[in-house]
């Protein structure tokens, strides 16, 4: 009778272990990564400087988490804020939609759960990254993050 049970228990905790396993890795497979560089020709208008970087951003549909790993150098003195903007197309300015937090030295790392109309403009390549500076108040570096299908 023991047997049993512990035979029974076994087979529900692996059933249970499988089931949460193809849980995840169907989340997984709907995650986005883009890799969106930023610069100061990016910048509207363009901002003249030797700062550069790169943004590593990646967007899961299921539960609408973004994330993201901002890296960068040459700017023109300490990183004072950095955000994503939106909803604009490459070439125009918008509004902090998602602000970063925390120390703005490179790397700057942060996640945020997005509401669906942030979403459906994210995914729709309506959003840009944005390093501001005590120099370039309105922005050193900028990249627009890629339509994200």
């Amino acid at each position: 009778m023991i047997r049993m049970k512990t035979v029974t228990y076994a087979t529900l905790l692996a059933t249970a272990l499988a089931l949460g396993a193809c849980s995840s890795a169907t989340k997984m497979e709907g995650t986005r990564s883009m890799m969106t560089p930023l610069s100061g020709a990016g910048e509207v208008p363009p901002v003249a400087g030797m700062g550069g970087g790169m943004a590593e951003v990646s967007y899961n549909p299921a539960t609408y988490t973004l994330r993201w790993t901002v890296t960068y150098s040459g700017l023109s003195g300490p990183a004072t804020a950095g955000h994503f903007h939106g909803p604009a197309m490459a070439g125009t300015n918008a509004g902090v939609v998602v602000p970063f937090t925390g120390s703005m030295a490179s790397p700057i790392i942060g996640s945020a759960v997005l509401t669906p109309a942030q979403a459906a403009d994210f995914v729709a390549g309506k959003w840009y990254v944005n390093l501001h500076t005590a120099a370039n108040p309105g922005g050193e570096i900028r990249g627009q993050v890629a339509a994200a299908h």
